[in-house]
């Protein structure tokens, strides 16, 4: 499908008068984006098999680790819902965000019905989904395989989830100003991927490491979706920790959304 056809197809749902609600509107476009993913067999591949693959990966050196406590699956499984929010959204949707951008999709629409809001968050709303399902997928057949069980405090790691789902896509919308095209937003994504998957507790958990370096690195976007998510597994280190991931994380939320609105450009970077 190229973008004509998906701008055609988001402007033609929403020229009947029963699709004039915001709801219909953000699904008019969700739908014509998931097209486009299904289509895209880089992103798919990215968003689907890259998570599985680097947890198989870093079996080995997590067996091996000294993980003060933790078993090999509360940080294996933990770990991986974390590689679905880098590669399944936060890389996916900077490139998304990029290439309707350059090929002037989201310019054309915003002379539309739609409102900015709802088109940065229907363009994100195939990626926010395909996150969700592959998480449940992930939370119950890796519980099964790893022998974990399902999450003791579910409540934990659904806040954890939708804590770092939003903060990735407001850091999506951010990044995406870096690039000027969508082979460049894969370098734009460097940054927040390495300090993400080094820092926030992805590869290497928080409490293996000493508190000086530890209280540094939670302080990192992803750290208090990743401490809050592995808490629905261990059931966290009191109420008084966990309310200040959830502080930590609403306070990356508001400055993500903060980002998106100040840099994120509509115009072709040309």
């Amino acid at each position: 499908m190229s973008a004509t056809t998906w701008e055609a197809t988001v402007n033609e749902r929403a020229k009947s008068p029963a699709q004039t609600t915001t709801t219909a509107r953000l699904l008019s476009l969700g739908r014509a984006e998931l097209t486009l993913i299904g289509r895209n067999w880089t992103a798919l591949f990215m968003s689907l098999v890259i998570p599985v693959t680097l947890a198989y990966a870093m079996k080995q050196a997590v067996s091996g680790m000294d993980r003060t406590g933790l078993s090999v699956e509360s940080v294996l499984l933990p770990a991986t819902l974390g590689y679905v929010l880098i590669f399944a959204v936060y890389s996916h949707l900077t490139g998304a965000y990029v290439a309707r951008r350059e090929e002037l999709v989201l310019k054309r629409l915003r002379t539309g019905e739609l409102q900015d809001l709802e088109i940065l968050a229907g363009t994100a709303l195939p990626a926010a989904l395909i996150e969700l399902a592959q998480c449940i997928v992930l939370v119950v057949l890796g519980g099964l395989v790893l022998d974990i069980g399902l999450p003791t405090a579910p409540h934990l790691l659904i806040a954890g989830v939708v804590t770092g789902m939003v903060v990735v896509i407001g850091l999506a919308a951010a990044s995406s100003a870096l690039a000027s095209s969508a082979e460049s937003a894969q370098l734009a994504v460097l940054p927040v991927m390495v300090l993400s998957l080094a820092g926030s507790g992805m590869v290497v958990p928080l409490d293996v490491l000493p508190d000086g370096i530890a209280a540094v690195l939670e302080l990192l976007p992803l750290s208090p979706a990743m401490e809050l998510i592995r808490a629905g597994w261990t059931g966290g280190a009191g109420a008084g920790e966990t309310l200040k991931q959830l502080l930590i994380g609403l306070v990356w939320i508001g400055l993500a959304v903060f980002a998106a609105q100040r840099w994120f450009r509509w115009e072709p970077r040309r």
